[in-house]
């Protein structure tokens, strides 16, 4: 049931076993197997204690906004869609741009035939 927990944006291993914990779910169960019972335990502990899914995403969303707003170094990565902790850019920098690939031997796909 941990593991099933994690597919919820926001909620990660040791947020989940928490969560379990706090719903008196065995953590060893599988999903399938719970009862409707447990489901509205875990459902009422998840609404009261932590932020997920939708008002997660649009929190960070916020978040990001206001950087951007104030100017700040951080906001100007996010909004050049840079790495924004510190990460170089010279080389793997490919998550926060996408597989972008700027020199022109880079990403070539090989030619057919030898030469």
């Amino acid at each position: 049931m941990q593991i099933a927990l994690t597919g919820i944006y926001g909620i990660g291993r040791q947020k989940a076993l928490v969560l379990l914990k706090d719903a008196n779910v065995d953590p060893q169960k599988k999903a399938k197997d719970l009862t409707s019972e447990e489901e509205n335990k875990l459902r009422n502990v998840l609404s009261k204690q932590y932020k997920v899914e939708g008002d997660l995403r649009r929190e960070i969303q916020l978040h990001i906004r206001r950087l951007k707003d104030i100017g700040s170094f951080r906001g100007s990565r996010h909004a050049k869609h840079l790495p924004a902790r510190g990460q170089r850019t010279r080389r793997n920098s490919r998550t926060v741009r996408g597989n972008v690939r700027i020199t022109m031997g880079s990403g070539r796909k090989p030619s057919a035939e030898k030469t």
